[in-house]
């Protein structure tokens, strides 16, 4: 199974990716801006789901509102 961003480049362990949406998170104080960028991704059991570090919090991000950084 592959893991694809929303512009459906395949996505891997170690990649840099950018938040397309700013995203109203659960239990954070404030939100992901768009631009923000998400280094050193881990990929999950689900295709359409990485996990990465933002601002110091380990989050499982919908792969929909990635775009992989070239």
């Amino acid at each position: 199974m592959e893991t694809k961003d929303s512009n459906g480049n395949t996505l891997s362990e170690g990649d840099s990716v950018t938040v397309i949406k700013t995203l109203k998170v659960k239990g954070m104080a404030a939100d992901i801006k768009q631009g923000t960028a998400v280094k050193n991704i881990r990929l999950t059991d689900d295709p359409k789901a990485i996990e990465g570090k933002v601002n110091g919090t380990i989050l499982v991000l919908k792969t929909e509102f990635l775009k992989k950084k070239s």
